[in-house]
């Protein structure tokens, strides 16, 4: 895509196909795509049903959980406080965090370092990417998804309790990294992750949709799953199989009072904010951060460490999956796109060298957030 103003036309018959065709065959329940290239809105569309049952159409001012679209938002976070002297990069975790302290199968407790968190390169893990009868399931870790009494620091406990996966930067796993790193910024940052978050990253931005949790039912889209007979309400709890595993949700944790905010998992918010914060990335940090941060999140820190999440041709950043070999990914973004994706049904890409950035959310799991529906959403903006 590379003229917009000869393609929006085109894009938008092609984008307006997918998203009729989507909410007929009843995969998917509502959402909103945003597409903008150099900054300029080529497509904005809300589709489909916030509520089925009651007939509430989807809009694009109205927030959907947002799952791991958290954990861009909070490293931002920790960066700003990088930036300002509060935290170092290569500084120990148990220097904020002094009970956390996991240890290799041999017993060694090596030193995390933030850096570490930021890349998901410290040897931690998730339960639903465990098979069950995996040391974060014998631990009962919480993933952040789910309700429990647990608070952060019993269920760091709880991670701390189970041994590393691997020497801290001599591997990769997608883990439960940003609820740790979430605990380090509300140590170092007055004590509330998201006041932090609100402080560093979404005030800033004016980001008002966009915040931990939500208040109001009314003011958040119900959460669904995309069933054998089409998107269903989600249960309380709820679960799809997810790897090695089931992600196990509950949709009523974002309007918890007590539980702690989730720094990987626990906001809410919308397309057209979101937007505005990859925007302020791609275009060098805005009211955030300075562009030196902003290629530490958006540039690959993993080297040749496999990275299984997307899959090979990817490397991660201080942030975002970054793309680093379009053809073994098969992908037709370019070299060095940077994006990610949440399990309530949400994904999200920047296409550097086009100048272009897509923002999908909706309110159903997990077919907003990967295959078909994802692939049919990207290839139309790349051939626009």
């Amino acid at each position: 895509m590379t003229n917009p103003s000869a393609n929006a036309s085109n894009l938008s018959l092609a984008l307006d196909r997918i998203l009729d065709g989507v909410v007929a065959a009843g995969r998917i329940a509502g959402g909103t795509v945003l597409v903008a290239q150099d900054g300029e809105t080529l497509y904005r569309r809300a589709f489909g049903h916030a509520d089925q049952e009651n007939g509430a159409l989807m809009t694009d001012t109205l927030p959907v959980r947002f799952a791991s679209l958290t954990k861009p938002l909070v490293s931002a976070a920790a960066l700003a406080l990088v930036e300002r002297g509060v935290l170092a990069l290569d500084g120990p975790v148990a220097d904020w965090l002094p009970a956390f302290q996991p240890a290799l199968p041999d017993g060694r407790r090596p030193v995390i370092r933030l850096r570490h968190l930021l890349s998901h390169t410290a040897g931690l893990g998730y339960r639903f990417l465990q098979p069950p009868d995996g040391p974060y399931h014998q631990a009962d870790v919480s993933d952040g998804l789910e309700t429990t009494g647990l608070s952060l620091d019993d269920n760091l406990a709880r991670v701390a309790s189970a041994p590393l996966l691997f020497e801290p930067g001599a591997g990769w796993c997608y883990s439960v990294a940003t609820d740790v790193l979430g605990a380090v910024i509300a140590r170092a940052d007055g004590g509330d992750l998201a006041a932090s978050v609100a402080r560093w990253v979404t005030g800033p931005l004016g980001m008002t949709n966009t915040r931990f949790g939500a208040d109001d039912p009314t003011r958040l889209a119900p959460a669904y799953i995309d069933g054998d007979a089409g998107a269903r309400r989600m249960e309380e709890p709820d679960s799809v199989m997810f790897g090695p595993s089931r992600l196990i949700y509950r949709p009523s944790r974002a309007f918890s009072q007590t539980l702690f905010p989730s720094g990987g998992s626990g906001m809410t918010g919308t397309a057209p904010d979101y937007l505005t914060f990859l925007e302020a990335i791609r275009t060098g940090g805005g009211a955030v951060l300075s562009p030196e941060s902003c290629a530490l999140m958006t540039g690959s820190a993993t080297g040749d460490i496999p990275v299984f999440i997307p899959g090979p041709g990817w490397g991660f950043g201080l942030g975002f999956g970054v793309l680093t070999d379009p053809a073994t990914a098969g992908s037709p973004c370019s070299p060095g796109s940077w994006g990610w994706f949440g399990v309530f049904g949400s994904h999200f890409w920047v296409d550097p060298v086009r100048r272009t950035s897509v923002v999908v959310v909706t309110n159903t799991a997990v077919s907003g957030m990967i295959g078909p529906f994802a692939d049919a959403v990207r290839d139309a903006v790349i051939g626009g």
